[in-house]
């Protein structure tokens, strides 16, 4: 017996469509779904294990996307003819899922769930990580993982002064926008994207835009919740509460880390200060009570902390290193500082330093593309190194990491559109980051373009960047420039823009 299909259709109002099915594929996972649109068909599963593993208070969440040659009738290129690790562009893609994702899962949740999708089918008209995003929100609606606030990601570009919602990759080159945005049915959670230099009006136009587009697919999986049958949340074992705990930690902390936070320090004093206060607190419980709820008490200082310092930016404008909102970190800079290479610049603001090089090479050296939804070249590519000891860590070296790749394909998309179009040369952009607190993607933008310039590229105009953040309560708020690593953690948000 076949088993039944549900359905749910989403018209892009263009002529085209998008369908999400389930109901037959990988029904052993706790939610499957099959999206489509035109003859790309990309399959998402979501499945998170019962229980948490003791001692970890986050969550483990494995965000996974996979294109198989076999979708665009092709073999993987090399000798063993088989998909091995992902690619950029994968990497990418999952990046792009997981930083939505993410937050929306309940806070105490802390089982480990990992979301898989994979391309089955490729159109060369339809762009699959547009899609990416709709199929893991879809996977988790059908199943009784706890995740709240459904989501969806759509890609907007703009050809010819009209927006358009999950161009092809033909339409996408005539466009001077390429944005992706993740939101939910009333907030934006995620933008990320190039422009040809567009006004801040036209980018929040454009974001409007595709919130509306979201929203439209955020109903089509609310339907398919209630035709499948809404299964009822699981049950889990939410971290462990003592109020009297938080009360006890929270009365003798708060006072003490809201006075260090508002005097403005260096990251290595300020840890120091934050741990002797922890300390401080710790000596107020028992041997007993440490090893019975020790694991409590350091969460309690760190929310404790976390609110403290939050305030202080919101009362009283100050912010962990002594600066208002509005200021940026000291900076300073030097060029041509290796001798040997063909262009390289240091660019160190506050205590986040990259080392950049560039080096000039023929057509020869361009870098392959050569992914089931995309072949051919960059003549332009640049890479991000973040090696441990940029945090004052002693940790094994693991390959890139998914975040180095984020990174360097961030300051890739800042710089690329400033090489001139007659530039003969395959250049290869190298930020190797030397200190971090903080913004060291922008701080590559930065030393991107004093390296370009050393090594003689004509740029179109410099580039240059930095991260806000913000910090609200619901009521106050403050936006803060060129955000320390701290911040990040701290705050709500991390936009990193360049311009």
């Amino acid at each position: 017996m076949i088993p039944q299909l549900f359905v749910e259709k989403i018209d892009l109002g263009d002529g085209r469509s998008i369908t999400i099915e389930t109901g037959r594929l990988a029904k052993q996972a706790d939610g499957s779904v099959v999206v489509r649109m035109g003859d790309t068909m990309i399959l998402a599963t979501a499945v998170s294990a019962r229980t948490s593993n003791p001692g970890v208070d986050f969550l483990p969440l494995t965000v996974d996307y996979r294109e198989k040659f076999a979708a665009a009738g092709r073999f993987p290129g090399g000798f063993f003819k088989r998909e091995a690790r992902p690619s950029d562009s994968e990497v990418l893609t999952m990046r792009l899922v997981d930083r939505v994702l993410r937050p929306l899962f309940p806070d105490d949740y802390h089982a480990e769930t990992q979301v898989m999708i994979q391309l089955m089918s490729h159109d060369e008209n339809v762009m699959p990580d547009a899609l990416a995003g709709l199929a893991a929100s879809a996977a988790l609606a059908v199943s009784d993982i706890p995740f709240y606030n459904l989501i969806s990601e759509v890609r907007v570009a703009r050809i010819d002064g009209k927006l358009v919602i999950n161009p092809s990759r033909e339409e996408l080159e005539k466009s001077d926008i390429d944005m992706m945005i993740g939101a939910s049915m009333d907030s934006v959670a995620m933008v990320e994207g190039e422009m040809k230099e567009i006004s801040e009006a036209e980018m929040i136009e454009a974001i409007k835009f595709a919130h509306e587009a979201i929203k439209v697919q955020i109903q089509a999986q609310y339907r398919l919740q209630e035709a499948f049958g809404k299964k009822e949340i699981r049950t889990y074992e939410g971290e462990k509460e003592n109020e009297e705990i938080y009360k006890k930690v929270k009365a003798a902390a708060y006072d003490k880390i809201y006075a260090i936070a508002k005097v403005g320090s260096a990251k290595h004093e300020r840890g120091a200060a934050f741990a002797e206060v922890k300390e401080e607190v710790k000596a107020l419980f028992t041997e007993e009570e440490l090893a019975a709820d020790g694991d409590l008490v350091s969460k309690y200082f760190y929310k404790t902390n976390k609110e403290a310092v939050r305030n202080v930016v919101l009362e009283l404008g100050v912010r962990l290193d002594g600066r208002k909102t509005t200021d940026i970190r000291p900076i300073w800079c030097e060029t041509d500082y290796l001798p040997r290479v063909h262009g390289s610049s240091l660019f160190t603001r506050g205590e986040t330093q990259a080392l950049a090089t560039v080096t000039l090479g023929t057509s020869r050296e361009a870098n392959q593309i050569d992914s089931p939804s995309e072949q051919g070249e960059e003549k332009f590519y640049l890479h991000y190194n973040f090696p441990p000891f940029s945090t004052g860590e002693a940790k094994p070296l693991r390959g890139t990491s998914r975040r180095e790749v984020g990174h360097g394909n961030l300051a890739q998309r800042a710089l690329k559109n400033m090489i001139p179009a007659d530039c003969p040369y395959t250049i290869r952009v190298v930020s190797e980051v030397l200190e971090s607190n903080g913004s060291s993607s922008m701080a590559t933008v930065c030393a991107g373009t004093m390296a370009l310039m050393d090594a003689g590229v004509q740029m179109v105009k410099p580039v240059s960047g930095i991260a806000m953040g913000l910090i609200t309560d619901g009521e106050k708020f403050a936006v803060l420039s060129d955000i320390l690593g701290d911040e990040d953690h701290l705050g709500d948000m991390d936009f990193k823009v360049t311009g």
